[in-house]
């Protein structure tokens, strides 16, 4: 047995200081996300592995590589996976729960932890967090430009510099089979240059070769077909209108021609977030397109979607410095002369917090002078002194930033803390 433990590879502790930039973000992307009128909704940690091999796509590198299964106990089968990514489980529950009798679009939000087994990068963990939009019901350009609106307003808000919104139209099952067979005969000239994974992808789906970052591959995709020169008058139409309604917006866009996605369930409109460095280095945040064949694969007559996907691991490093973020702190701490009085520094702040005033009480048994130096420490406010004049119900309140201190009642020791520790945030 070990001596010492560490958190599993690929996992990482999100102490206090990480935790408040979290909490921040998360605070941010439910306000936002209620303003434009997107409820949330929880799937579970862990799905049958069918809803990701059926969405995702079991020629992804999703399913193939980084799917965490799990086997439960008394059985040799992995049924089990720990959810990669929130969109099919959303879409696996619209679809239970029959939400299409809903009115539409449903629009709902996720904010919490994703799984993946992959190896672990710089940057990148096993255990992840990621907020995701989702609106399900509407065919519509708009509601494109307005998913991704939102998921640009909110990286410009929260403090993210320099982010570009790269957008590419992957047509839909009408015209992309064309373009897919022009791919794999302009790539098929040069198999035997392209390394042993992209020969894969280009046998088993070829669309994900132009996710490689393999620089040959790259290269011999510099000429490769694209997918605008091949769109179907309905998908160029979608196409056209959401660069109208983006432009209307204000939202900039970055042509991609090879861009893609890693799932196999997105049709049309495909986008990603990226910030750029001054040195031209570009940092991921997320992105999401429109699945408009996803929810017919768990049963249900089609139905269009659009969403987006966005790292808050990631975006929290970008955004601010964990140690940044403001912690959360007792306004009072309630300290006493006598160092054994616990039960009265217990019994104040206790009524205190049911006032609604943050506090603690300082219950060690130690001197005041260090009861006090504690509460500094702590960044509070005051400090609630307990001595002898507690007999007379009252006792000192020390400003600690001010540096004074004056006798209160115990009667109106809740509005006067209020009181000063309102003037002075607003001051």
């Amino acid at each position: 047995m070990p001596s010492r433990f560490q958190a599993p590879r690929g996992t990482r502790d999100l102490l206090p200081a990480d935790m408040a930039t979290f909490r921040r973000l998360e605070d941010d992307a439910r306000r936002m996300a209620a303003l434009y009128g997107y409820r949330p909704i929880e799937t579970p940690m862990f799905e049958d592995s069918g809803v990701f091999e059926r969405g995702v796509g079991e020629v992804t590198d999703i399913v193939e590589k980084e799917l965490f299964r799990i086997r439960t106990p008394g059985s040799d089968e992995e049924r089990w996976a720990l959810r990669p990514e929130p969109t099919a489980g959303i879409c696996r529950a619209y679809v239970e729960h029959g939400m299409h009798t809903l009115p539409q679009p449903v629009k709902v939000t996720m904010f919490g932890p994703m799984f993946r087994y992959d190896r672990p990068q710089a940057g990148r963990y096993r255990q992840f967090w990621q907020w995701d939009v989702e609106a399900i019901g509407e065919a519509g350009p708009a509601i494109d430009a307005e998913i991704i609106e939102l998921a640009y307003r909110f990286l410009n808000e929260v403090g993210v510099a320099n982010v570009e919104m790269h957008l590419n139209s992957i047509g839909d099952q009408h015209c992309r089979p064309r373009y897919i067979e022009a791919l794999v005969e302009h790539m098929s000239a040069s198999a035997h240059e392209l390394p042993e994974l992209e020969r894969h992808r280009l046998a088993k789906n070829p669309l994900r070769v132009l996710d490689s970052k393999n620089a040959r591959t790259l290269g011999l995709l510099g000429d490769a077909p694209r997918m605008a020169d091949f769109l179907c008058d309905a998908c160029r139409v979608h196409w056209e209108g959401l660069l109208v309604h983006l432009e209307t917006l204000g939202v900039p866009v970055t042509p991609a021609p090879l861009l893609v996605r890693g799932l196999d369930y997105y049709t049309r409109t495909a986008f990603e977030f990226y910030q750029t460095g001054e040195q031209g280095q570009q940092s991921a945040l997320g992105g999401g397109g429109r699945y408009d064949g996803l929810i017919e694969l768990f049963g249900a007559k089609p139905t269009p979607g659009i969403g987006f996907g966005l790292g808050i691991d990631r975006i929290a490093a970008l955004a601010g410095r964990p140690d940044d973020a403001p912690l959360a702190h007792a306004v009072a701490i309630v300290v006493g002369a006598d160092p054994g009085a616990t039960t009265a520094r217990l019994r104040l702040a206790t009524e205190l917090r049911a006032a609604g005033v943050p506090s603690s009480a300082d219950l060690a048994q130690r001197t005041l002078s260090r009861q006090l130096e504690r509460a500094a420490r702590e960044g509070a406010h005051f400090a609630v002194v307990v001595g002898d004049e507690l007999d007379s119900g009252q006792v000192q309140l020390r400003d600690l930033e001010a540096g004074t201190q004056r006798l209160v009642n115990v009667a109106d020791l809740t509005r006067e803390i209020q009181r000063a520790h309102g003037s002075h945030r607003h001051g």
